[in-house]
């Protein structure tokens, strides 16, 4: 079986449907991943960048986005590296209303055993209980 990558715009034609020949495209890759024809890998990064583009050109909120990628995380057939990792930011993300990286940034911490973080980020950072924010 051979493994390939999936880049972003491939989760963003699915989850939208705004090309619907591409999506479809996109459909039947995922089904083929599903029966074991192909291997699936993506990393976190692109997870990020699908969550970014959701909100930046599609206007979509965390609780709308949080069950899509909720969705790639549970395909069959596609192993999404640091996928436990992305899965605990978008509880963040979704729960606290914090940016997902800053979500990504406090699991990473917790999976790390760290709980405090040099940041200026009064905003978000505050919103995680568990993360004690300094400022140099």
């Amino acid at each position: 079986m051979r493994t390939c990558f999936v880049d972003t715009n491939l989760f963003i034609r699915y989850l939208t449907n705004d090309d619907p020949a591409k999506a479809d495209r996109v459909e039947q890759l995922l089904a083929d991943a599903a029966t074991g024809k192909v291997r699936l890998v993506t990393t976190e990064m692109v997870l990020a960048e699908v969550v970014w583009v959701l909100e930046s050109s599609y206007d979509l909120k965390n609780s709308d986005i949080a069950p899509l990628v909720r969705g790639i995380l549970a395909t069959q057939g596609l192993d999404v590296i640091n996928g436990p990792l992305v899965s605990r930011a978008l509880e963040y993300y979704e729960k606290r209303n914090i940016d997902f990286i800053d979500g990504y940034i406090a699991a990473v911490m917790e999976r790390q055993g760290i709980s405090e973080i040099y940041s200026f980020d009064r905003k978000h950072i505050s919103r995680i209980t568990t993360v004690s924010r300094k400022e140099p």
